[in-house]
Order: C-alpha cells, then sequence, then structure tokens
C-alpha cells in the first residue's frame, strides 16, 4: 500500500470531499486485476468478495465502494499523468541493462468505441523491454496517431545505448532523428511511405554482392510450414546523406521464403539502421520486434479480453489499458513457474499468493 501511496498517491483528480480513499480505490483495482477483473463492475464484485482480506490492509472507512465510485474515478483520472507514474512503476520491477532492446507499437482497444464510432476505437501504443518481456511505457494515440504517441513515449524514456525498434509507421526523418538525438540506435522497416529512400535502397541492395560468408541464415519447420529467412547488411551512409536521414549507415535486407502446403511464397524486406550490425544480429532484432505481439498484444486479447471491454467514457479506456500492463508486468516479474493464466486463477484463489505479488509493487 505504501509503494501505491508513493508512486500513484499525487494523482487523485476528484474533489477534497471524496468519500473513499484513492489509493485504496487504486489497490482494489490493481488486486482484482491480479485475480482477472476486466471493468469497473468487477472490481466492485472483487472488493466484496474479498473485503475481509481487503480489510486486513485497508481502512475502507467507507465500506466497499460501488462501481460507480471505480468509473467515475478511472473517467476522471488524468490518463497522461497516470502513464508517467506507470513509467516509474515498470523502472522499478526490471531496469534493463545498457543496449537493451526497445520495441514500439500500437494496439487498438476495439471496443472502446462512442456510440456510431465503432470504425474508430481508442489505441494506445507502447514500448515493450524485449529482455525483461514488459512494457516499458504506454501512451494513447491521439485520434490514431501513433507517430505522435511514439515521440511522446521516448520522452518518458532513457534510451541511451538502447536498439528502438518500430514498423514501417514510425519509418520517418523526424523519428530518426528524435532516436539519435539522445544517444539510442534504431532499426526501422523501410516501405513505400518513404518512397524514394526505399526505392533506392532496393536498387542498392541489387547493385550489392554479398558473400556468403556475410549473410546469415534461419530455417524453420513448425505447423505445416517451412520457413528460411536469409539476412545481410549493406553499408549505405550515402543514402544517409543524399536523403537527408538522420543516423542512417545501413541498410538490412531479410528474404523469406515460405512452403506451405507445397505452395512456396518469397517476401524480401528492407529496414533502416543507425549503426552497422551482423547479419545474425539483424535477423535476431527483427524477430525479437514481434515478441510485443506474442507477449503483450495477444497476452491482452486473449487472456484479459481487451477487445471486448466495452469502457469507453473520458479517459476510461485508457486508465484501464494502463491497469492491465502493470498487472501483465507483475505477473511477468513474478519467479513463480505457471502460466499467466494459471497465476491468474491462483492469485483468485489463494489471497497469500495475491498478498505476494501484490508486494511487487514497489
Amino acid at each position: 500500500m505504501q509503494a501505491i501511496t508513493k508512486l500513484f498517491g499525487h494523482l487523485d483528480p476528484r474533489d477534497q470531499n471524496a468519500r473513499h480513499d484513492f489509493c485504496e480505490l487504486l489497490f482494489i483495482a490493481l488486486a482484482a486485476g491480479l485475480c482477472g477483473a476486466k471493468n469497473c463492475t468487477d472490481f466492485a464484485r472483487f472488493a466484496r468478495a474479498k473485503e475481509p482480506m481487503l480489510r486486513e490492509v485497508l481502512t475502507l472507512a467507507h465500506g466497499i465502494p460501488s462501481h460507480d465510485t471505480f468509473s467515475t474515478l478511472f473517467r476522471k483520472l488524468d490518463c497522461k499523468a497516470f502513464g508517467e507514474a506507470f513509467v516509474t512503476f515498470a523502472r522499478g520491477l526490471a531496469t534493463a541493462a545498457a543496449g537493451h532492446h526497445i520495441a514500439i507499437d500500437g494496439k487498438s482497444m476495439r471496443g472502446a468505441f462512442e456510440a456510431g464510432r465503432r470504425h474508430a476505437p481508442r489505441m494506445m501504443v507502447t514500448a515493450w523491454g524485449r529482455e525483461v518481456r514488459m512494457s516499458l511505457a504506454a501512451v494513447p494515440a491521439p485520434y490514431g496517431s501513433e507517430a505522435k504517441a511514439a515521440f511522446e513515449l521516448l520522452g518518458l524514456l532513457d534510451i541511451e545505448g538502447a536498439t528502438i525498434t518500430a514498423d514501417a509507421a514510425h519509418c520517418s526523418r523526424s523519428m530518426a532523428e528524435a532516436i539519435t538525438k539522445r544517444g539510442g540506435h534504431y532499426v526501422l522497416a523501410l516501405k513505400g511511405n518513404q518512397g524514394p529512400l526505399h526505392a533506392d535502397a532496393k536498387a542498392l541492395a541489387a547493385r550489392i554482392r554479398t558473400p556468403d560468408t556475410a549473410r546469415a541464415q534461419t530455417h524453420e519447420v513448425a505447423h505445416g510450414r517451412i520457413e528460411t529467412r536469409t539476412a545481410r547488411v549493406i553499408a549505405a551512409r550515402g543514402l544517409g546523406r543524399s536523403h537527408g536521414f538522420p543516423g542512417l549507415v545501413a541498410i538490412g535486407e531479410i528474404t523469406r521464403v515460405r512452403v506451405v502446403n507445397g505452395r512456396q511464397s518469397c517476401e524480401t524486406w528492407h529496414f533502416v539502421l543507425s549503426r552497422a550490425i551482423s547479419a545474425r544480429r539483424l535477423l535476431e532484432v527483427v524477430r525479437g520486434h514481434w515478441d510485443i505481439e506474442n507477449g503483450l498484444h495477444w497476452t491482452l486479447d486473449v487472456i484479459f479480453d481487451e477487445d471486448a471491454c466495452r469502457t469507453r467514457k473520458d479517459h476510461g479506456p485508457e486508465n484501464l489499458a494502463l491497469l492491465r500492463r502493470i498487472t501483465i508486468n507483475t505477473f511477468r516479474a513474478d519467479k513463480k513457474k505457471e502460466t499467466m493464466r494459471g497465476k491468474m486463477m491462483l492469485a483468485g484463489w489463494d489471497d497469500s499468493y495475491l498478498c505476494h505479488l501484490m508486494t511487487q509493487m514497489r
């Protein structure tokens, strides 16, 4: 409880005459999330069911809060300030060493839309720590603008020495400059949104012959699919200068040959790099970037059923999205050998295990 007060206690958005203590409400919501609660109604149900346990650590001077109390709080809570406090929380759970890999990607909350605006659900953009497999920061994307949210993320993090990866939506001169100015490095997917640079990169790759010793390859057989990936890195300082692309020193190329049910397909991807790395390292970094899909997005959809959450008013969707990321980080920090769903079930069944998880929030 002291850790929650220290990290989040200054964020209370309500009037001074609010009946329920802000940090106690947040404690209940976080504990409920660890037990599988998905929305404010679930938070209230959890509080009623676990009242004896909660009273061992909380005062609850005005009894058990209703779902309306939770809803009002998370609608009013400044999601930007909550996100900044979340960065401090994430840093407390795991501080990545210099040279860490940070993947940036956005995810829509498909159920979080106002009536008549199904085409425009809310979106959160997350900085994912590849090595620690935790969210390091997350901010809402205003009007679906992932690029703007990505710039805010960079401002919240210490990226010196880190390798930043992102898809083609973030491949821009301004993003490259923002990363390199703060001492970071980038591996950004290069596609048609950077038309002239993409065309020149493909032409350069077609001209340059790379010896087999400078290439790297992976070969995988799984689920009826045979997949071979071949990578190479090509020096390209001239492209960086001619296109005014800050920090660009090399082009990465990965060719994927896939055989599924006897049918073969071939696809080639290109990347801009701010430092020359080996072809083997390029394969690792690009493959590692997509850990954000399996480690975070898949978990949010399958374990937390995020897309079905219909919280949609004011700051509610973004704040509940941050709560989910706090929950995932807490589970990841726990060393118990169990699946995340298994940990969630155990937290609901075993109060001592739930208390153990809550003590990690420091």
